[in-house]
């Protein structure tokens, strides 16, 4: 199963109105992700040369401004497709959907646990000089189509468009704000808005201390702040539900250190909010990942207007709390504790493939049933309008009756096929959200145990080369 996102790449003013597109480019083929370019290949382009040759494109036609290109994602489903399979999806997508005019490269990364393809293509194309437009409800009635059919030539599952539809855009909005850098900025805002309102007896007081902090203050329709160092404003309410200008004033009156630290007591604590606190007691190996989220944590004093240099740090500084937070959860103190957590965690995610597969079974068996349902739902319009008394769709009418007399002789109307078809896929999709959370959890349970074996071996190493200096540094009797 795959679902196709697609994103646009903006220009970044006058000076450099590419560098959005120079970017995504150079993200998309690097040689770590794509097994040192084998995965990599043009079309009307050489991928190194990429960029300047779009350029020369929208040089040529006298339209480098405005929009500079698109960004196609395609994901496959975990453990789905090999990569090799992958690369020739996206190469007969590329060329079925973009056709000769323009210039893409496109490439398979298959270093996450799904494999999944990158096309960035020219907004301009190299015959016409025309800019590419997207249409809405393009994704619904080509792109995603497209993927479906592509699958279904290699033998893979095929995402339903209303289901996926709903989630198309997330992907997009957290490539866009780490790219941007929002991701690093906001987490700082959220923790400075925390402080600040512990601290506060009431909203001008808040809003006096968030100035002293450097902050500029826009109260108009919302409420939005702008850090030191930073070009735009941050509306407090996209920062989440807590950061309402209403839900601050409630959080004015009502948290204080005691509230703090009655939310540790309920397992809520947070990296953001245990400075408040006083330490609490940890045993074994939390006492290691705690420590390690501590020390990255001074990050976070750092200026903001630098912040674009240490974006790796606050990505560590969330690997590491979600480390904390599992052995913590999960009660693990020693590292054989550890260890059977990750084979606990293995024997769910297989039984939830095998889920999958019974799924995909239950699904393949009832598919001519669904085929019928479809071709009825597209007929149905077409139906009441010949039972309305428009003799036009006759032809329709007997068609959808001879249709539903064809489920009819298999024992189901229409309604119940399609409350079938609606179970079948409310089940894929929360086995999909129970496997990506199980996968989750396991990886982080893996790589704790290869850093802490790694550091024991360490130790181990080290203690013996203390031996043996020690025992050469002893007299001869």
């Amino acid at each position: 199963m795959a679902i196709t996102k697609i994103l646009t790449i903006n220009d970044c003013g006058r000076k450099f109105a590419g560098r959005h597109l120079q970017t995504a480019i150079t993200y998309i083929i690097d040689p770590n992700k794509t097994q040192n370019m084998r995965y990599v290949t043009g079309i009307n382009c050489q991928p190194e040369k990429a960029f300047d040759q779009m350029l020369a494109t929208k040089q040529k036609f006298g339209k480098t401004d405005k929009r500079q290109g698109y960004h196609i994602i395609i994901s496959f489903e975990e453990e789905d497709v090999e990569p090799g399979t992958a690369f020739e999806i996206i190469r007969k997508f590329a060329e079925e959907y973009l056709g000769q005019g323009y210039e893409a490269i496109y490439a398979v990364h298959d270093n996450t646990a799904h494999t999944h393809g990158h096309i960035i293509f020219n907004s301009v194309n190299g015959i016409t000089g025309r800019k590419y437009r997207y249409e809405k409800g393009d994704w619904a009635k080509v792109i995603q189509p497209i993927t479906n059919r592509l699958c279904e030539e290699y033998g893979l599952a095929t995402m339903e468009i209303e289901m996926a539809g709903q989630h198309k855009n997330e992907y997009y909005k957290d490539w866009n704000e780490f790219r941007d850098g929002k991701l690093i900025w906001r987490d700082m805002i959220r923790r400075d808005l925390d402080a600040c309102i512990l601290q506060s007896d009431d909203m001008e007081e808040f809003l006096d201390m968030l100035k002293e902090m450097g902050y500029e203050i826009k109260q108009n329709k919302y409420l939005a702040v702008k850090p030191p160092g930073m070009q735009r404003y941050c509306r407090c309410k996209s920062l989440g539900e807590e950061y309402t200008e209403d839900r601050i004033e409630q959080r004015i009156a009502l948290e204080d250190l005691k509230s703090y630290a009655n939310r540790s007591e309920k397992g809520l604590l947070t990296v953001a909010e245990d400075e408040f606190l006083p330490r609490t007691k940890l045993t074994g190996i939390q006492k290691t990942y705690y420590a390690k989220v501590c020390r990255i944590r001074n990050l976070k004093r750092l200026p903001y207007s630098k912040a674009w240099q240490y974006k790796n740090e606050i990505r560590k500084l969330n690997e590491c709390h979600e480390q904390y937070m599992f052995l913590v959860e999960n009660e693990i103190h020693t590292l054989p504790e550890l260890v059977a957590a990750c084979s606990n965690l293995k024997e769910k995610e297989a039984e939830s493939r095998r889920e999958r597969r019974s799924l995909s079974k239950e699904e393949k068996r009832f598919s001519g049933l669904f085929r019928t349902a479809e071709e009825m739902e597209q007929l149905q319009p077409a139906y009441h309008s010949y039972l309305e008394g428009d003799e036009f769709f006759e032809k329709e009418y007997h068609a959808y009756e001879s249709l539903k007399e064809k489920l009819k002789e298999q024992g189901y109307t229409k309604e119940q096929v399609d409350m079938i078809q609606n179970g079948i896929h409310n089940r894929i999709a929360e086995n999909y959200e129970k496997r990506q959370a199980v996968h989750r959890r396991r990886v982080i349970a893996e790589k704790m145990i290869t850093e802490l074996t790694d550091r024991m071996e360490k130790q181990r190493e080290q203690k013996m080369i203390e031996n043996r200096e020690r025992e050469t540094r002893q007299p001869k009797r």
